[in-house]
């Protein structure tokens, strides 16, 4: 399976649902007009990422988004492509971090899956788990590519997620964040350093593909740092955009290059075979 991705590294307008919603589906049918058959949009595309006590006012109900991106899209769209948006939910009385992957046809559209954040970090510039619920359940999604994994932002810097993603057949990681730049000396920015690095050692490990996709601009004079980056299953990097400013990344997906790398370097089917004795260990040690 070939599909072309587009990492959709854009800056939103705070708190301005409206105006974000006309701004992700533009960027989508440009990206399908250039050829993608998969938009990757980064977290809190809708509303912008630090909102704090802002989130409800910002948030949707996922029928709501669906709708509002079915409008804006749909009058305008000439192929098929698939859309995954990071968005502020709201639920059952509950409000996530959460991204929706949406399947666009002319004429119509289906979300065929959401996932909530599971790690909410809370410290340093980050207060997330004081204003919106953490997810419970793994972002597997059967998409018409294949099985794709998603994860929000921090928790790729958990490698058990990613981990759980690979080992459930997931053959392509989205990573949508909003990252904010720290770690300034040198020619690199650290936090996008770290990034890269944790992008890399998960594809290596698993022959996986990962695609990143990172908010730019400044919010609350927080800088968010772009560089969205693409990387395939040998942990090379094939793309990546500028650092803060607003860039389509396009980027072939091609999953032959997953059995090659995992020809060469077993390390998931080694995982796999010794799942069972992992899963006991980790209930032994639980329960110690």
């Amino acid at each position: 399976m070939q599909f072309t991705l587009a990492c959709a590294q854009i800056s939103p307008k705070k708190a301005d649902v409206q105006a974000n919603l006309d701004l992700v589906a533009s960027v989508a049918l440009q990206a399908a007009g250039e050829g993608a058959d998969l938009v990757l949009f980064p977290e809190a595309s809708t509303s912008g990422y630090f909102l704090e006590g802002g989130v409800l006012e910002s948030s949707l109900e996922t029928d709501q988004l669906g709708a509002e991106l079915s409008n804006r899209i749909l009058p305008k769209l000439k192929r098929p492509v698939d859309v995954s948006v990071g968005f502020y939910q709201k639920s059952e009385g509950n409000l996530y971090n959460a991204t929706a992957y949406i399947e666009f046809q002319p004429g119509s559209a289906r979300v065929v899956h959401v996932y909530r954040k599971f790690f909410l970090p809370t410290y340093g510039v980050f207060d997330e788990e004081r204003f919106v619920s953490r997810g419970k359940s793994l972002g597997i999604i059967e998409s018409r590519f294949g099985r794709l994994g998603v994860l929000v932002c921090e928790d790729i810097w958990h490698s058990i997620l990613p981990t759980l993603c690979a080992v459930s057949g997931a053959l392509l990681l989205l990573v949508p964040s909003a990252s904010p730049g720290r770690g300034f000396n040198g020619d690199e920015v650290q936090s996008h350093e770290r990034y890269r690095r944790l992008m890399t050692a998960v594809c290596e490990e698993h022959g996986i593909w990962c695609a990143n996709c990172q908010l730019c601009g400044f919010e609350g004079g927080k800088g968010l740092i772009g560089g969205s980056s693409v990387i395939d299953p040998f942990g090379v990097t094939v793309g990546q955009s500028p650092i803060l400013e607003p860039h389509i990344l396009l980027a072939k997906i091609d999953f032959e290059l997953i059995t090659i790398a995992r020809s060469s370097s077993p390390l998931l089917s080694d995982l796999k075979s010794a799942w069972g004795d992992l899963q006991r260990i980790s209930l032994d040690t639980v329960a110690d």
